[in-house]
C-alpha cells in the first residue's frame, strides 16, 4: 500500500506540468508582460506599447481558449453521422503532400466501408493534429505508416511514425493539457486528440521507443449506440413529475445514473477504480452537483469543485475521464430538463425556459473552471514543495561543531543555483552564528565565469558577518578558469588541498587549545 501512495506521489510531481507549469509559464508570462509595459506607459506615453501589451494579452487569452476547447470539444452544433474513417484519411493525408519529398507515406486500408458514428470535422482536426506531430518528429528523412482494420465490433486506425520517439517516463503525461515534447509546443495540440478520441466513444495507446518511434492506436466502436455523442432521448422512459426541478432530479435519480453511465463509455468501466484509488463515487457526487445547479447554489458549486479539483490532483486520476464525466452529466441534465419543462408547465415563455438553461450551463462552466483552478493550484504547490526540498538539498549546509559547519557542493553550478547558495548561506551564518564554514568544491563538475565573481561576492559577504570561509578542492579546471579570468580567492578565504586536510588542521587547532 506505501508503495502504491509514493508510485502516485511521483505521478503527481511527473503530471504536473502539464497544468500548473502551463497556467504558470504559458498564462502568466504574457500577463506579466502586459503588466510591465502598462507600467512604462505611465513613464511614457507611446503608442508601441500598447500594441505590444494588446498582443501579449490576446496570446493569453488564446491559450485559455484553447484550454476551454480541449475540456468541451463537443459542444459544437456538428451532428452525429455515419463515418468511413478510410475516406476521411485520404483527404487529410493529401494535406502534407509538400513532406513527401522526404517522408514515405505507407497506407494500408483493409476493411473500408465499415462505419464509426462521430462528428467528423472533430475526429478530422484530431486525425490531421496527430498526422502533423508525426512529420514534425521525424527530422529528417523517414517514413510514416497508417493501417485501417475493422472487425464485426470496432474499427481500428493506428499511425507509426519513424520519429525521434518519446521517452517512457514520458509517455503516461501525453494528452495532458500544457505538457509538450516540442520545445516551442504547448501541448494543446494532443489534449485535443486526446479529448476528442474519448468524446466520440473511442479509445487511443501510444508506444514509443526512442530513436525508433512512436504509434498511436485508436479504437472505435461500431455500435451505433456505444458512439455516445448522439442526444439521450428519454421518450421512452417514464419518468416521475412534480412540478420541483429539485425534486424531479430527486424522484428520477435512478434513471438519471442509467443515463449516464450510457453517456460517459470510457468512464463507467472506470467507476470502481477511481472509488478504489480516490474513494471518490462518481454517481454520488454526479448526483450532488446536479441537485445543487438545480437549485442555483452557486456557492456549493464552486465549493465542490474546488473539493473536486483537489481530491482528482492528489491522487493523479486522469483528466479526460473527469472531463468526459462533467460533460455526460451536462448532456444528460439538458435532456430531463426537456422532459421535465414538457411535462409541466411552470415556463411560461421559452425565455424563462432558456433562463434556466443558461443558468444550468453557467453554473456548469463555474465548475469545471474552479475544477481546473483548484487542481493546477494543488499541483502547484506540490511542484514549489519540491522544488524547495530540492533547492535545499542542493546547499546542504552541515554542522561539525557548535561554530562550524560544512558546505559540500555536488555538479553543475549555474546562475540559478548560485542564487539559491547565496540565500542559504547568508541566511544560515545569520541564524545559526557559524565561526566557520568550509566549502567544498571537489564535487563541483563546472561553473560558470559569472558564478565565479559571485562566489567571491559571496565568501566577502560571509567575512562581512564575522565568519571565516575554508575553500577545499579546487579542481584545476577552476583554477585555469580564475586565472584566465584575472581573479583569485587569496586575501578572500584560507585553501586547502582536500577536505580531509582541511579537518585535520581544524581538530588540531581544538586539541592545541
Amino acid at each position: 500500500m506505501q508503495q502504491r501512495q509514493s508510485e502516485a506521489h511521483l505521478r503527481q510531481l511527473a503530471s504536473v506540468g502539464q497544468i500548473a507549469a502551463g497556467i504558470a509559464h504559458e498564462v502568466r508570462n504574457p500577463l506579466t508582460a502586459v503588466k510591465g509595459f502598462l507600467q512604462l506607459l505611465k513613464e511614457k506615453n507611446e503608442e508601441r506599447y500598447i500594441q505590444i501589451a494588446e498582443t501579449e494579452l490576446n496570446n493569453a487569452i488564446a491559450i485559455l481558449q484553447n484550454l476551454l476547447q480541449v475540456s468541451k470539444p463537443d459542444m459544437d452544433d456538428e451532428p452525429v453521422e455515419r463515418i468511413d474513417l478510410t475516406v476521411e484519411l485520404e483527404s487529410i493525408i493529401q494535406l502534407f503532400q509538400d513532406q513527401f519529398y522526404r517522408v514515405n507515406v505507407i497506407k494500408n486500408f483493409e476493411n473500408p466501408g465499415n462505419y464509426i458514428y462521430g462528428k467528423k470535422n472533430q475526429l478530422k482536426r484530431a486525425f490531421f493534429n496527430l498526422l502533423k506531430n508525426a512529420f514534425e518528429a521525424i527530422e529528417d528523412k523517414g517514413s510514416i505508416m497508417i493501417n485501417h482494420s475493422a472487425t464485426k465490433d470496432s474499427v481500428t486506425v493506428s499511425l507509426q511514425d519513424t520519429g525521434s520517439g518519446i521517452p517512457n517516463e514520458k509517455l503516461k503525461l501525453l494528452g495532458t493539457p500544457f505538457f509538450t515534447t516540442k520545445q516551442n509546443g504547448t501541448g494543446m495540440g494532443l489534449a485535443f486528440v486526446f479529448s476528442v478520441i474519448y468524446q466520440n466513444g473511442g479509445t487511443i495507446e501510444v508506444a514509443s521507443e526512442e530513436n525508433v518511434g512512436t504509434t498511436f492506436t485508436i479504437h472505435f466502436s461500431k455500435d451505433r449506440r456505444k458512439n455516445r455523442r448522439e442526444a439521450v432521448h428519454l421518450d421512452q422512459l417514464e419518468l416521475q413529475q412534480t412540478e420541483e426541478l429539485r425534486e424531479f432530479f430527486i424522484l428520477n435519480r435512478e434513471k438519471f445514473a442509467e443515463q449516464l453511465l450510457i453517456e460517459a463509455v470510457n468512464v463507467r468501466d472506470k467507476i470502481d477504480e477511481i472509488m478504489g484509488i480516490g474513494n471518490i463515487n462518481l454517481l454520488e457526487n454526479a448526483h450532488k452537483l446536479v441537485l445543487s445547479i438545480a437549485e442555483g447554489r452557486e456557492h456549493e458549486v464552486v465549493h465542490f469543485a474546488k473539493t473536486e479539483g483537489v481530491a482528482w490532483a492528489k491522487h493523479s486520476l486522469t483528466l479526460a475521464f473527469k472531463l468526459e464525466w462533467i460533460q455526460s452529466v451536462r448532456r444528460v441534465m439538458w435532456s430531463f430538463l426537456y422532459n421535465f419543462n414538457r411535462e409541466n408547465h411552470d415556463f411560461s415563455s421559452k425565455e424563462q425556459f432558456f433562463s434556466l438553461e443558461k443558468q444550468i450551463n453557467d453554473l456548469m462552466d463555474q465548475f469545471l473552471n474552479h475544477f481546473f483552478i483548484s487542481y493546477s493550484q494543488y499541483k502547484d504547490d506540490l511542484i514549489r514543495a519540491h522544488r524547495e526540498l530540492v533547492d535545499d538539498l542542493s546547499v546542504p549546509i552541515i554542522p561539525l561543531t557548535r561554530n562550524m559547519s560544512i558546505l559540500p557542493l555536488i555538479g553543475a553550478i549555474d546562475s540559478f543555483r548560485a542564487t539559491t547558495l547565496e540565500d542559504k548561506v547568508i541566511t544560515e551564518i545569520g541564524a545559526s552564528g557559524i565561526a566557520t564554514l568550509i566549502i567544498d568544491l571537489s564535487g563541483v563538475v563546472d561553473m560558470e565565469a559569472n558564478v565565479i565573481h559571485r562566489l567571491i561576492a559571496l565568501i566577502d559577504g560571509v567575512k562581512m558577518m564575522g565568519c571565516e570561509v575554508i575553500l577545499t578542492g579546487i579542481r584545476a579546471e577552476i583554477v585555469k578558469l580564475m586565472l584566465r579570468l584575472g581573479v583569485t580567492f587569496t586575501n578572500k578565504a584560507i585553501t586547502k588541498g582536500t577536505l580531509q586536510q582541511a579537518l585535520e588542521d581544524h581538530l588540531s587547532k581544538s586539541y592545541a587549545q
